[in-house]
């Protein structure tokens, strides 16, 4: 369903993501080293593949200078042109993939692709395209494991000595109390997978959040990306054992040397042993051991986040949005909303207020 459009002085293909061939997908990733850009999975073809398989208004505008690809542009399309960053809702990196110089003005570019407007909420920084048209920046915290995993555990405890002091006190409990703790960074065990997304189900609605679980293509996503054998972009589900049976798990998104923090989940019987912490600190210990150099632990506050991260990345909300009647009913649609979400983040006493109503909606729901 290859449509062709034209921007000044560049050729646009709109594709379906499997309509991207091999050739393509190499072009994608040698533009994104070019731009210095990190190897984050999401911004990955592979990723962009998945998407497609799982969701019927996935496309990708393919920018071509001279017959070359010079850019990639991945998005949804739904009713009135209405435009979404890819996977919306579940990318924690988004934007274009463009070769250094190559800058389309936006608003053009969403009409070669009949869009009326383009939201994201996990804009990557750098996406100089779209920058102009967010609305609010976000920390994304990461935590840096290149230089080994010894030398980020002399900076937690530097930082941070509390917090490993104790949680490793709690390991050694668990060990005690439950039985023998066993961590396994790669594993291939499906009941564990669907203990994991029922402690995740169980968690949105005990914190009155919508269940992505009960979302059915992001539990197909899951399911696609968790079987994945590209390096660039496969799931990664590490689990935490006492006695035999999970207690903690976490689902993540992995590159050559990048892991997005995904899904984490636990076993709430196990609490007060705080088996998603030990987790973590097994996890950071085995991906620096397996090559990665960053875990990106992603958007939105987290006190654990806090004692964990190295530094903070940058990314942004927003929207561009076409003077066309779709643009306007994404405007009445979402702008509002956002709007109060951002008067409530700057002002923390509002912040506590709103998700403790949330869990309290939760409570009467029945999570």
């Amino acid at each position: 369903m290859t449509q062709e459009a034209e921007l000044p002085g560049k050729r646009v293909l709109v594709l379906r993501p499997d309509e991207l061939g091999p050739s393509d997908q190499k072009m994608w990733r040698e533009i994104r080293t070019e731009s210095g850009a990190p190897a984050n999975p999401f911004l990955d073809p592979v990723f962009t593949v998945a998407v497609g398989r799982v969701r019927p208004g996935a496309r990708v505008a393919v920018l071509q200078d001279d017959g070359s690809p010079v850019g990639f542009f991945p998005y949804e399309r739904g009713a009135l042109g209405r435009g979404r960053a890819l996977g919306l809702g579940v990318s924690d990196s988004q934007g274009a993939v463009l070769r250094p110089g190559i800058r389309p003005d936006a608003r053009r570019l969403l009409r070669v692709c009949g869009l009326s407007s383009f939201e994201f909420d996990n804009l990557e920084a750098g996406q100089r395209v779209f920058l102009p048209h967010a609305v609010e920046e976000l920390a994304s915290p990461v935590v840096d494991i290149g230089e080994g995993f010894a030398a980020y555990r002399d900076h937690l405890r530097a930082r941070s000595p509390g917090f490993l002091r104790q949680t490793l006190a709690k390991e050694r409990r668990l060990a005690r109390q439950v039985g023998e703790v066993r961590f396994v960074y790669d594993a291939r065990d499906p009941g564990a997978l669907r203990a994991l997304m029922e402690w995740k189900s169980a968690q949105y609605r005990r914190t009155g959040r919508r269940d992505r679980f009960a979302q059915e293509w992001i539990t197909r996503l899951v399911g696609l990306l968790g079987e994945s054998e590209e390096p660039e972009c496969r799931g990664v589900l590490s689990v935490l054992y006492a006695a035999g049976r999970p207690v903690a798990a976490h689902l993540g998104l992995r590159s050559r040397t990048v892991l997005s923090w995904w899904f984490p989940a636990y076993d709430r019987t196990y609490a007060k042993y705080s088996p998603g912490l030990v987790l973590q600190l097994r996890l950071l210990q085995a991906a620096a051991a397996d090559g990665i150099e960053t875990v990106d632990l992603g958007s939105g506050p987290a006190r654990y986040k806090e004692s964990l991260k190295t530094r903070d990345l940058r990314v942004y909300e927003g929207a561009v949005v076409r003077p066309v009647p779709g643009g306007a009913a994404h405007w009445l649609g979402r702008e509002p909303a956002r709007v109060a979400r951002r008067f409530v983040r700057g002002r923390p006493r509002l912040t506590g207020a709103a998700a403790r109503t949330l869990q309290e909606l939760g409570r009467l729901r029945g999570g």
